[in-house]
């Protein structure tokens, strides 16, 4: 396998577009937005540029990974030589469905389609196309240059050899790849998102601030960063997808997302991304500052 497409010039894409690149394949990064385009390839860059300066990578190789980039606005075009495509489009159940049809008319048979989601139904995805038996589940963690993991979701289709095949890719990328099956929030999100919505629950309910739930879980569990910074990381509105996501699919409360988050979303304060959510965000400051909603 040489040629790989990624859809969506996002975090994600551009963090997975990279790790490609680097490893030696000629990889496609394919968004309708060109102006995302230039920023994705400025983000790479500028990743490379840190690699090297902790002494990881080469210039050399840097340029060798820059020169294995390519970029494309249109989907039929971008896909049109892949021998996989991995769709990192925003958590959407609908986008992703309609980004997989097209996938699935515009791509060379045989090309395996593989999808970034971190909850949605690997099964449904393939539903929505022809080659059910080739579609899987690709779970990078977030940044992708520097997590090792990756969550193999097979679908009910799924074959055998497709997973061998990711497999093998993933371990290819210098990734850890484990195997899942395909059930709501898989395994990653199935026990970090109630984590997380109880990290909530316990705000909301007065038992401790911010700073006490964050720093508990730092320093008395091992975690590097506590649940209420990590969400605001992974962006609140995110977080309410998957827990919508696992609440819906497996039916039961424990899973029903805070009414704190719902109303956080609602606002609009969404954590790093937004500029606000547990914490307040200050371009070019590594200061944690607590929301002075929670002060």
């Amino acid at each position: 396998m040489k040629n790989v497409s990624v859809i969506g010039a996002g975090t994600m894409g551009n963090g997975i577009a990279h790790v490609f690149a680097q490893s030696g394949f000629a990889v496609t990064l394919i968004d309708v937005n060109a102006a995302q385009l230039e920023k994705a390839i400025a983000t790479i860059t500028k990743n490379f540029d840190r690699q090297i300066a902790k002494g990881s990578i080469t210039e050399e190789q840097k340029q060798q990974a820059l020169g294995n980039l390519a970029t494309a606005t249109d989907i039929t075009e971008g896909v049109k030589h892949a021998e996989l495509v991995v769709e990192a489009a925003t958590e959407n159940v609908d986008l992703k469905l309609k980004i997989f049809k097209q996938i699935d008319e515009a791509a060379p048979a045989g090309c395996l389609l593989a999808s970034n989601t971190s909850s949605i139904s690997i099964t449904k995805i393939a539903a929505a196309t022809k080659r059910p038996e080739l579609v899987i589940g690709m779970h990078f963690m977030n940044p992708v240059p520097v997590m090792k993991l990756v969550e193999i979701i097979n679908g009910y289709a799924t074959t055998k050899q497709v997973t061998e095949t990711i497999v093998a890719l993933s371990k290819q990328l210098g990734k850890v790849p484990c195997v899942v099956n395909d059930y709501p929030g898989f395994i990653a999100n199935k026990i970090l998102m109630p984590m997380i919505n109880e990290a909530i629950i316990s705000l909301y309910e007065g038992i401790a601030g911010v700073e006490e739930i964050d720093t508990i879980m730092k320093l008395g569990m091992a975690h590097p960063m506590g649940p209420l910074q990590l969400a605001d990381f992974i962006g609140l509105d995110v977080c309410l997808s998957i827990l919508n996501v696992l609440y819906n699919g497996y039916g039961n409360t424990k899973y029903a997302p805070c009414p704190l988050l719902v109303n956080m979303v609602t606002a609009g304060k969404l954590g790093v991304k937004s500029g606000e959510g547990f914490y307040t965000y200050t371009a070019g400051s590594k200061e944690l500052v607590v929301s002075s909603r929670f002060k």
